[in-house]
């Protein structure tokens, strides 16, 4: 990410990293080796997203938007709801105990 992270930081850093790419994974490859950097470029987002404790439906809409625009596929509301609500719920287990 190029910047210091605070302890917390870093452990929300990973765990939005993980989510991305196991549970959230709109193009299946979690499976898939050599495939664990393929969300990367939006993790800073999402990250910096959580981390400012943004709306869910903001969180949401950023997830859904690189799946439409960037690629190609359909939103599963469902889906990004569920990553949303782990990603707030892994931030406020961190931020109470980090």
């Amino acid at each position: 990410m190029g910047v210091e992270l605070s302890p917390r930081e870093g452990e929300l850093y990973k765990r939005c990293d993980e989510i991305l790419h196991y549970i959230w994974d709109p193009i299946g490859v979690a499976g898939e080796t050599g495939a664990r950097d393929e969300y990367r470029p939006y993790l800073p987002e999402v990250f910096a997203l959580v981390r400012d404790n943004a709306e869910p439906g903001r969180i949401a809409a950023y997830l859904a938007g690189i799946e439409v625009e960037r690629m190609g596929l359909r939103v599963d509301s469902e889906r990004d709801r569920a990553v949303v609500r782990l990603l707030l719920e892994w931030r406020e287990f961190i931020w109470e105990n980090i």
